[in-house]
């Protein structure tokens, strides 16, 4: 891979990585709700899910799975359903105000452990079928045939990761700093509609998306 090749295939990681879409919306709702430490563990199922994906692109699988439309329609429902599974639970959970004074933003009856929060960075990027799309058309860009293949992926997969983690902590940060303009019970609970609409909106969108998006 030359470092012209890799330099574009960065743009091109930074450029998605800052596109908004179910993982920034995820991202800026944990970082609200639970902080920027917290939100870590959900960027790192964010991260585990693109690896995922780039791993079933580099082994031909993704093709396969463009190329079947039995297949891709199950993942994108699977895809499309668990993103308006997360908006429906981020939509109706409650929250509390703190019986410290000293403290004065709600906060939510309960923070998920890191595993859950891991899981749910995980499943949200490895069921977007739009990230199957986007790995099978363009990561094989990128791709020189004439060198060894894993190399290269572990090269792209590291790029592709720092990027979206910079850019995941970003979002987390920027929402968590809104934090202090949330000071009961009723702002905390218009913010979780708010991101569990967005989350919603876009699972509903998945399923509009096709196998080839020229077509």
């Amino acid at each position: 891979m030359t470092l012209t090749l890799w330099l574009t295939f960065l743009v091109a990681a930074v450029v998605i990585a800052v596109s908004p879409g179910s993982g920034a919306v995820l991202s800026m709702s944990h970082g609200l709700s639970y902080g920027v430490k917290k939100t870590t563990g959900t960027i790192i199922g964010l991260q585990a899910g693109l690896i995922l994906l780039l791993l079933i692109a580099g082994a031909g699988v993704g093709s396969l799975l463009l190329a079947s439309e039995v297949a891709f329609n199950i993942v994108k429902t699977v895809g499309a359903l668990y993103l308006i599974y997360l908006g429906w639970n981020q939509w109706r959970a409650k929250v509390t105000i703190p019986p410290d004074v000293r403290a004065p933003v709600a906060t939510p009856t309960h923070v998920p452990s890191w595993r859950k929060r891991f899981l749910l960075g995980f499943f949200t990027n490895a069921t977007n079928p739009k990230g199957v799309i986007f790995m099978v058309a363009v990561l094989p860009q990128f791709i020189v045939q004439s060198a060894p293949l894993l190399p290269q992926l572990l090269i792209l997969a590291l790029t592709m990761c720092t990027i979206d983690v910079i850019v995941m902590h970003a979002y987390a940060l920027a929402a968590s700093a809104m934090q202090r303009f949330f000071h009961d019970a009723h702002a905390v609970k218009k913010q979780n509609r708010f991101f569990g609409g967005l989350l919603m909106a876009i699972g509903a969108g998945l399923f509009f998306v096709k196998r080839n998006p020229a077509a």
